[in-house]
């Protein structure tokens, strides 16, 4: 049997390393175009023009006595949402903001992301698979320049079967990983041991889902729209609100943390930064920042819900408590600083098109507790404790 044979046999498979070469080289191409995004980092190209090949990298211009972590994270489920909205060229901003905030919330830059995107197939040269998914590619070309992120490299795998999805006959579906290397400084690091009573949260707009909780968006897309909510016209402007990119902090956060200043100086002293994803207000904030520390919070003026998010709430059923835990509420970061600094922080987050306000302060309590004015229901009180 010829090799030609045996290409043409594998393709019928489900799997045509032709096309996949090709689509490799494009992905390729959007990785070359960002490696003079960061100030910090610098790629030296060993590949010999080839679109596979070493490209080692080295970091410069950080402050003496950095140290290199890693953070690997996806967009999970949201996936199968963003397949059904056809949004797949705006998915790279989640795959940003859950990779890139994990090393912003300690106080860490993240500079360079290896991605690993999985498909069913790649399609056809020029057939719409196949644009969709260098759409999604491009997108991540375009995040990343916005966010002075380097995408060093990826993997492009053609799954077939392997790739699953509710939508079981979709040709574009797709599980987007990666995981973002970032620098710390002992000098720089934010760790929460510098709260007291009295500092202000601020809290940072997000205008839909992030990437947790959304296995109750599907299921109460389902319990409104049917089994095959994807195909139901009524549930397409919910299907598109739901598919909402993640709001990108990271530049913002990392600018009011002084990384791209010369001195490192902070423009304003950040305390805590809690990123909302998975548990949300009673893992992220109440158990992991203030609880360990005996300290509590108000949070009396929260941003309001996207609506899409209350729709979800509304057709599961969901109780306050749990709508708190599950999803983020319509703020994707919190931002603990003195009270000095707030009307500054606030300010300065409009240069980067981030929309924040004061929703809350730290307090001390005789048991600790987060107490949250919810904005799903008026008049609801939850206490953490």
């Amino acid at each position: 049997m010829s090799k030609l044979t045996k290409k043409k046999i594998y393709s019928q498979d489900g799997v045509d390393v032709e096309e996949e070469s090709l689509f490799s080289s494009f992905a390729g191409s959007v990785c070359k175009a960002s490696y003079n995004n960061s100030p910090f980092v610098e790629i030296h190209d060993l590949s010999n023009g080839n679109f596979r090949g070493p490209r080692p990298f080295t970091f410069k211009n950080l402050p003496e006595g950095y140290f290199i972590e890693a953070s690997t994270d996806g967009i999970g489920t949201k996936g199968i949402i963003i397949d059904a909205a056809k949004t797949h060229h705006l998915a790279a901003y989640d795959l940003i903001a859950m990779t890139a905030s994990d090393i912003t919330r300690y106080g860490g830059i993240p500079l360079i992301c290896v991605n690993v995107f999985d498909t069913s197939s790649i399609g056809n040269k020029g057939d719409l698979v196949s644009k969709t998914y260098k759409n999604a590619i491009s997108g991540l070309g375009k995040v990343a320049k916005e966010e002075k992120i380097v995408v060093l490299k990826g993997e492009t795998a053609q799954m077939g079967d392997a790739l699953g999805s509710e939508i079981v006959d979709s040709k574009t579906k797709l599980n987007w990983s990666g995981t973002m290397i970032g620098a710390y400084h002992k000098d720089k690091m934010i760790t929460g041991d510098k709260l007291v009573p009295g500092q202000i949260i601020i809290g940072l707009k997000e205008d839909g889902f992030r990437c947790n909780g959304i296995s109750s968006v599907r299921k109460a897309l389902r319990e409104k729209f049917g089994k095959k909510w994807w195909k139901n016209p009524k549930a397409q402007k919910s299907i598109k609100e739901a598919a909402t990119p993640s709001v990108l902090y990271d530049t913002f956060v990392n600018t009011l943390h002084g990384w791209f200043n010369k001195d490192f100086k902070p423009e304003i002293a950040i305390h805590s930064v809690v990123h909302l994803s998975g548990g949300a207000f009673k893992e992220k904030l109440a158990k992991d920042i203030l609880f360990p520390k005996k300290l509590s919070a108000e949070l009396f003026d929260l941003w309001e819900p996207p609506q899409i998010m209350k729709n979800c709430a509304m057709w599961r059923d969901i109780t306050d408590e749990e709508f708190y835990e599950v999803w983020h509420g319509g703020q994707g970061m919190l931002l603990v600083v003195d009270e000095k600094d707030a009307a500054y922080c606030v300010k300065r987050a409009k240069n980067f098109k981030i929309k924040a306000k004061i929703v809350g302060r730290i307090t001390k309590e005789e048991k600790p507790r987060v107490s949250i004015v919810s904005k799903l229901n008026e008049g609801k009180i939850i206490i953490y404790k």
